[in-house]
């Protein structure tokens, strides 16, 4: 399994796919198929059958999940996508971006 840089609660641009360009927040990160849901992402309608929760049933729009590689991690001073590296500052290992050498 290899090392994610994206965490849920991150801010992220779509760089392939159907919704290049869109910009949304991680919701959540599912690692051990390398992919994320992200809000207003990758919209799909489910059919829900009736049941106790849901009488009615119907069809639901929910996010999917969109692979890691399909998404860039968003610089918070420069507002464009970026590349994360890492550091050590007082003992703990951070994330950094490439672009604006900012603490993430």
């Amino acid at each position: 399994m290899i090392k994610l840089k994206i965490k849920s609660g991150d801010t992220v641009k779509v760089i392939a796919g159907d919704h290049k360009g869109v910009d949304g927040k991680v919701l959540r990160v599912l690692r051990e198929k390398n992919k994320a849901i992200v809000e207003g992402v990758n919209i799909v309608s489910k059919h829900v059958k009736p049941s106790a929760n849901n009488p009615q049933g119907g069809i639901v729009k929910k996010e999917a999940p969109i692979h890691i590689s399909n998404i860039a991690l968003i610089d918070p001073k420069s507002k464009e996508a970026t590349k994360v590296s890492y550091k050590v500052e007082d003992g703990k290992k951070v994330r950094v971006s490439k672009k604006s050498n900012q603490v993430l």
